[in-house]
């Protein structure tokens, strides 16, 4: 398989994985007021522990920077551990310096889930949009939470979560049953603003959805192919998520 458009792609071992996407990020990240985009999950941690461990060494400041949260989970409060506005805030906004009043997360406990995602596609663009997208592919191609079917012109709404996917994030809670059913997520299209995008994959569960991804037809059935529209996309992939792939490793 080739790719059939412009994308930088960059196949890593596990030791590297971090300094790489440190250095995909960095490379295009403006350094007055950079607008970052937040994924969350096992799969970009390497990346920000890089990201803190060249803030304390003092390679990098970010502290003027803005974090933008990709989703939030419907019916949990912003201080619940297992939030993500609880993730992206001590996990990524305190090591990076970062303060709590610049970090826009969705409020998962709006009374209208539909009014909240409008007011945060709004608060996106008012901001002036996001640098550096920081994404991840669910095991089923999902981007984001936007799930298979998801219209690649989307903007932030409110979705369902697919059985798979609240099987894959189950780990992160008590068990399947307490996943909830329902999330905000920026939309496809919403993610296809930022101005750059860089898509990390780690282990052999995303090989297939990678590689559908990015060598496959763009459309509905895997969203995350909707990045191959993308003029600025690098994608960081371990040696197990990119081996559907036949291209040389770097």
């Amino acid at each position: 398989m080739t790719m059939s458009y412009t994308a930088r792609l960059l196949v890593v071992d596990d030791e590297e994985f971090g300094g790489a996407a440190a250095d995909a990020v960095l490379d295009r990240l403006p350094e007055r007021s950079p607008r970052l985009g937040i994924a969350t999950g096992d799969t970009p941690m390497p990346l920000y522990v890089e990201l803190a461990r060249r803030v304390r060494a003092g390679e990098i400041d970010v502290s003027s920077g803005f974090l933008i949260a990709l989703d939030e989970y419907i019916g949990l409060d912003c201080q619940d551990p297992r939030s993500y506005a609880a993730y992206v805030r001590t996990r990524v906004g305190a090591p990076l310096g970062i303060p709590a009043h610049n970090i826009l997360v969705p409020d998962g406990l709006a009374a209208d889930p539909d009014v909240e995602a409008a007011a945060f596609e709004r608060r996106i663009d008012d901001l002036g949009g996001v640098d550096v997208q920081i994404a991840g592919i669910g095991s089923n191609g999902h981007l984001a939470f936007n799930e298979p079917g998801s219209p690649l012109e989307s903007t932030t709404r409110a979705v369902a979560l697919s059985e798979q996917t609240r099987a894959d994030n189950a780990r992160f809670f008590a068990g399947c049953s307490d996943v909830p059913h329902r999330a905000i997520t920026q939309g496809l299209g919403t993610i296809c603003r930022a101005r750059s995008v860089v898509l990390l994959a780690r282990g052999a569960t995303k090989a297939a959805a990678l590689a559908a991804a990015l060598t496959g037809p763009v459309g509905t059935e895997v969203p995350a192919s909707v990045l191959q529209r993308h003029p600025a996309v690098t994608v960081i992939a371990d040696r197990s998520a990119a081996a559907d792939l036949s291209i040389r490793h770097h």
